[in-house]
C-alpha cells in the first residue's frame, strides 16, 4: 500500500552537523506552509494515474523534518484530515511524528495523539550532555528522558528513539551508556546512525578549533557491534543495518524504502517513488509556497526509472535488511537471478563471512553491514 511522507522544514535551532532541508522557525511562514502543504495534498500526484490513483489505501503517514513537533497539534490534525480527504487511510495506519525532546510535554503529546498520531520518534542522539552540546542539540539527557516518559503517559504505545554513533569525543564507554539509557526507557524501536559530516558542516570547523576527534574506524565498528549486542540482550531484533525494534514494531513506513514500496512525498524538497516513477519537489520553503499560491507545479524533476535501475535499487536497498533479498522474488519481478548476475563478485564476500546465502535468500552478516557500501556497490 501507499505511504505518505510530509516534510516539515522548521527547526528551533540548527544543529551543527545537519544537512537536511530545514530552516529556522518562523510563525508566519509556518502558517503559510501548512496552507500550502494542505493544498499540495489535495492535488493529484504528478505520476501517471495508474501509479498514483486518488482514493487508494494509505497505511503509513510520516511527518519528518526539520522538527514536525513545532507544528501545533491542530495543524497536524488538519494535515492528517487532508490526507484522509484524498486517500483511504486505513484504520490501522501507522502515523509517525518526528519530535525533538525540548519541543513537547505531556499535554502537547496527548494533543498530538488525539490528532491521530500513534507513533512518535524522538531525536535523542545521545544521553551524554557533553556530546549533545558538541552537536548543538537544544535538549539535555534529562529532557529526553522526560519526553519519553511523557509520551507513554500521553498514550503512545509506539515510541522510537534516534541515537548517533561516532560522535566527536564519544568513547566506547559513553556510547554504551547511551545504549543502556535507551534500553532503560523501554522504547519500541531504536535507530542508531553513524555521524556523517557533510562538506563545510559547522561541526567540522568546531572539531578543528576544539581538537575534538572521532574514534578510529575499528573502534567505531566495535561500538556498533557492541550496541547491537546490548539491544539483542534487551529483546530487540535488528531488522536493518541501523534499526532495531521490539517484535512487531518495525517502522512500517521506512520499510517501504527498503522493500521497493511506494510513497508520495509532500512538502518542500520531498521525494516520491511510485512504481517506475520518481520525482522530487522544489527545496526552498518560500519557493514551494509561492508556486502553490500561483497554482504552479512544485515538482522539479519527474524521472521514469528503467527496469535496470529498479533492479539495482531493489538489490541495493533489500540487502540492507536482516532478511536480505529473495532471489525468486527478484527473478519474478525482473527476470534475472541476482546470484547468477553478481555471484562472481559476491563470492569473495561470502568466503569472508560478510555475505550469507540460505536457499533462495542472500544478505549481509553483521560484519558485512560494517562494510555495506563496498559490498552493495556490486549492484550499482
Amino acid at each position: 500500500m501507499l505511504g505518505l511522507y510530509l516534510h516539515i522544514p522548521f527547526c528551533g535551532s540548527i544543529c551543527s552537523y545537519c544537512n537536511f532541508n530545514r530552516g529556522l522557525f518562523d510563525a508566519g511562514l509556518k502558517a503559510r506552509y501548512v496552507d500550502a502543504l494542505a493544498h499540495e495534498i489535495a492535488r493529484p500526484a504528478p505520476a501517471s494515474a495508474d501509479e498514483a490513483p486518488e482514493g487508494e489505501t494509505v497505511d503509513t503517514i510520516f511527518f519528518g523534518g526539520g522538527t514536525p513537533s513545532l507544528l501545533a497539534p491542530a495543524e497536524i490534525a488538519r494535515l492528517i484530515d487532508a490526507c484522509r480527504d484524498v486517500y483511504a487511510v486505513s484504520s490501522g495506519a501507522e502515523i509517525t511524528l518526528e519530535a525533538n525532546p525540548e519541543t513537547v510535554n505531556e499535554e502537547t503529546l496527548a494533543e498530538f495523539h488525539g490528532a491521530g498520531v500513534n507513533r512518535v520518534s524522538f531525536g535523542v542522539q545521545s544521553f551524554e550532555d557533553d556530546e549533545l552540546a558538541r552537536l548543538g542539540r537544544a535538549h539535555s539527557a534529562e529532557t529526553a528522558r522526560r519526553a519519553v516518559r511523557a509520551a507513554r503517559s500521553a498514550g503512545f504505545g509506539n515510541i522510537s528513539l534516534d541515537l548517533m554513533l561516532w560522535l566527536p569525543g564519544q568513547s566506547f564507554a559513553s556510547w554504551l551508556r547511551s545504549v543502556d539509557e535507551a534500553v532503560a526507557l523501554e522504547p519500541d524501536h531504536v535507530s542508531m546512525y553513524l555521524l556523517e559530516l557533510y562538506p563545510n558542516a559547522p561541526l567540522k570547523e568546531a572539531m578543528a578549533r576544539a581538537a575534538w576527534t572521532q574514534s578510529p574506524d575499528d573502534e567505531a565498528a566495535d561500538m556498533y557491534l557492541a550496541g547491537l549486542e546490548r539491544f539483542d540482550a534487551a529483546g530487540f531484533e535488528q531488522y536493518e543495518i541501523s534499526n532495531v525494534a521490539r517484535p512487531g514494531r518495525t517502522s512500517r513506513h521506512n520499510l517501504k524504502y527498503w522493500q521497493g514500496g511506494r510513497w508520495r512525498g509532500l512538502g518542500c524538497g520531498a521525494h516520491s517513488t511510485m512504481g517506475r516513477w520518481r520525482w522530487h519537489n522544489v527545496a526552498a520553503t518560500s519557493d514551494y509556497i509561492d508556486r502553490l499560491d500561483a497554482g504552479a507545479t512544485v515538482t522539479v524533476q519527474l524521472h521514469e526509472r528503467a527496469p535496470s535501475e529498479q533492479l539495482a535499487e531493489a538489490l541495493f536497498m533489500g540487502m540492507r535488511l536482516n532478511e536480505g533479498i529473495d532471489r525468486e522474488n527478484i527473478r519474478a519481478r525482473f527476470g534475472v537471478d541476482p546470484w547468477l548476475q553478481h555471484g562472481a563478485a559476491l563470492g569473495p564476500f561470502v568466503g569472508e563471512g560478510l555475505v550469507w546465502t540460505r536457499g533462495a535468500r542472500m544478505g549481509l552478516s553483521r560484519h558485512g553491514m560494517l562494510v555495506a557500501n563496498g559490498i552493495l556497490a556490486t549492484f550499482v
